[in-house]
């Protein structure tokens, strides 16, 4: 069974819960558990197929778990390589604070992708000179604005 198989059949068990899969020396997330990883340490989402991914080395696995425990969301850390056996768990009950965190990743990462689409259209389109221009009046106008 594949990766993605697997994950989405944990995730029918578990879909409050981080789901964070050891393959080698890396431990990867996917779909709206990257958003989350992403979101939280800053890391790279990437995205294959539709598949959205995130991955981060072994040696951060300690720290991303006191994180993750500290903003109260539920994880499980599964390895592949042990037929998805159970390497750690940790969950808050009814504290998990995932659908709100999931929320604001979502947030954050729609708008970065809009902000990157507008960059690469500007990187694009460099004689479109004129929409720089007007781009460049509205931050002048906005910092007038909230400045007063």
């Amino acid at each position: 069974m594949g990766i993605i198989n697997m994950v989405s059949n944990i995730k029918e068990i578990h879909p409050k819960d981080i789901l964070i899969i050891k393959v080698g020396t890396f431990y990867y997330t996917y779909n709206k558990d990257a958003y989350i990883i992403s979101y939280l340490f800053n890391y790279k989402l990437t995205q294959t197929s539709g598949i959205f991914s995130c991955g981060f080395p072994s040696s951060k696995l300690n720290s991303i778990m006191a994180q993750l425990e500290k903003n109260k969301l539920n994880y499980i850390i599964l390895d592949r390589r042990n037929n998805y056996d159970l390497d750690n768990k940790f969950d808050n009950k009814n504290l998990n604070q995932y659908d709100k965190i999931l929320k604001k990743a979502k947030e954050k990462i729609n708008y970065d992708i809009r902000v990157k689409q507008i960059v690469d259209y500007l990187q694009l389109n460099r004689d479109n000179k004129k929409v720089i221009l007007e781009m460049e009046e509205l931050i002048i106008e906005r910092r007038k604005i909230q400045s007063n």
